[in-house]
């Protein structure tokens, strides 16, 4: 397992075309590799109690929570993960919230959606992968 803190939260909105982004205002956090067989993360954030009811609500409400966290540093470009709250707890004048998910490969998606488009454009065979080549 490898750990790391986390530095930023948003929560993502998918329900809209939009993809709504709801920073969430985080005290501490840190992001676990599992490195399991599932390819599992866990992102536990430490939050203010102020937090607890949206929290609440969308645990209940959701089976799939969207997160992108910032990993070490904000300066860090996002990952995106789908998750589930799995557990929430009341500590003092804080929460945490604890999510499990697998990380969103967004170069995966980027390069299968170039090969549709060239598909889509006609191409097969030798030439489709030589246009492919030329653009990545």
């Amino acid at each position: 397992m490898k750990t790391f803190k986390l530095s930023s939260l948003k929560i993502i909105d998918n329900e809209d075309a939009d993809m709504l982004e709801q920073p969430i205002p985080l005290l501490d956090g840190l992001i676990i590799n599992r490195e399991d067989n599932n390819s599992r993360w866990v992102v536990e954030a430490y939050l203010d109690k102020s937090q607890y009811d949206f929290f609440h609500n969308l645990r209940k409400n959701s089976a799939e929570v969207l997160i992108q966290a910032k990993i070490t540093k904000e300066s860090n470009r996002p990952a995106t993960f789908i998750t589930a709250i799995v557990d929430m707890n009341l500590i003092g004048e804080q929460i945490n919230v604890i999510f499990m998910g697998t990380i969103v490969d967004h170069r995966k998606e980027i390069v299968e959606k170039k090969l549709k488009t060239l598909i889509e454009q006609g191409y097969q065979g030798e030439e489709l992968l030589d246009k492919f080549k030329e653009q990545i």
